[in-house]
């Protein structure tokens, strides 16, 4: 019989992950030892990797702070600064303390991309631009200025972004995930080694508002790259400049000024009254943003008057109703907590065997029911599929690097 796991791996980065699972459940070192029936002395003595763990002691640990064995004995210590610098931003007597557990998944979810990177050997590559300089800028011109700038350095044109989590991933390495969050919570933006930036949005928040919610995040990813953010839902009632910022930043680079303007003009020549509801339906769900955001930017940039979307809140005008008539769907409806290159690693460090079939669903963070679904979905071995795809096989005639 071999050696059992716990006896084997490094007794410091045990303890480190135990500490960042007590921290992220909001216990105390205390805590932790009465639920445990030990002394805090012996849990002061496990965190610094003094003291090796039985397998039992493991087991009920991991089963108290809701975690699985493996992910206390994957290799490496936690990522330093991550979660600490979230929580950090948290006020002390605010219902945002709820969110530590959000943080906690946060982090493993983005420790377990950069698990699953290793595995395959497919480092995610940052194309990070230097922070902008704003400082002392009126934050709405900064952010017309530097949306502008990052439309042109990643060649986006002044159309609308419809794969933005996508774009913030491959043509710039940000980790994104959409997690179910509270309602209050719109986003959280991080940056620490060796994660590297991660952003959350709210997975229970309209599509067109997690799009805002990503832009906006991105925004201080721009500007204050090691400052971490919690955007909180009217967390203020005078929005410093860094949020006034970041929220222009959004409207900015998801309905760029020069793409924007000449849509607007070439609608209204085709108009003899003038811009409709209908035609205001019709560009928000072209640039796939609420029919607030894009009535908000149209009045920022003087095309309609001031004032219309006080208008349209008074005149109870149903924006959702409008749009079922019009047959306006939601485009690129993106449900997942995961993008498609974080699925695509995760089969394919199954399929090369580093994973278990336990592993790859607790990965996806589903059972193993799911875990095989998305295997069969990517693999292509359904039905009409007589062959699987290995994603880890190399492309006929590339070369390396």
């Amino acid at each position: 019989m071999g050696e059992h796991p716990v006896n084997a791996t490094d007794l410091r980065a045990l303890g480190a992950r135990i500490r960042a699972a007590r921290e992220s459940t909001g216990w105390t070192q205390q805590e932790l030892a009465d639920h445990l029936g030990t002394s805090r002395t012996t849990i002061v003595a496990i965190e610094k990797g003094e003291r090796r763990l039985k397998p039992a002691e493991l087991v009920q640990t991991a089963s108290l702070l809701g975690r699985n064995v493996s992910d206390l004995l994957q290799r490496g210590a936690p990522a330093e600064g991550f979660g600490v610098q979230l929580r950090a931003t948290l006020p002390s007597s605010s219902p945002a303390s709820a969110l530590l557990s959000h943080i906690g998944e946060f982090q493993r979810l983005c420790e377990d991309y950069i698990r699953l990177e290793e595995l395959c050997q497919a480092p995610l590559r940052r194309r990070y631009p230097p922070e902008y300089e704003i400082q002392g800028s009126d934050p709405e011109l900064a952010a017309e200025d530097v949306a502008a700038s990052e439309r042109r350095r990643l060649d986006l044109g002044e159309g609308p972004l419809m794969r933005l989590r996508e774009i913030l991933e491959g043509d710039v390495g940000i980790r994104v995930f959409q997690l179910a969050m509270p309602s209050n919570v719109a986003g959280m933006f991080a940056c620490a080694e060796p994660l590297g930036a991660c952003i959350a949005v709210n997975l229970h928040h309209p599509s067109e508002r997690r799009r805002a919610s990503l832009a906006h995040e991105f925004g201080h990813f721009l500007t204050a790259r090691y400052r971490p953010e919690i955007t909180l839902e009217e967390r203020f009632e005078r929005r410093p400049a860094g949020e006034r910022f970041a929220e222009a930043f959004a409207r900015s680079f998801l309905m760029p000024a020069p793409g924007l303007r000449r849509r607007f003009l070439e609608i209204q020549r085709e108009r003899a009254k003038g811009f409709t509801y209908g035609d205001l339906c019709r560009m928000a769900h072209f640039y796939a943003v609420s029919v607030e955001a894009m009535t908000r930017r149209l009045e920022e940039l003087r095309l309609i008057p001031a004032g219309t979307r006080d208008r349209l809140r008074l005149e109870r005008f149903r924006v959702r109703e409008a749009q079922e008539l019009l047959g306006l769907d939601v485009i690129h409806r993106d449900e997942e907590i995961f993008s498609p290159r974080y699925i695509a690693l995760a089969v394919e460090a199954w399929q090369r065997g580093e994973l278990s079939e336990g592993q790859l669903a607790g990965i996806l963070r589903t059972d193993r029911l799911g875990a095989r679904e998305t295997v069969q979905r990517l693999e292509g071995s359904g039905a009409d599929s007589s062959e699987t795809l290995d994603f880890g096989a190399p492309l006929a005639g590339a070369g390396t690097r």
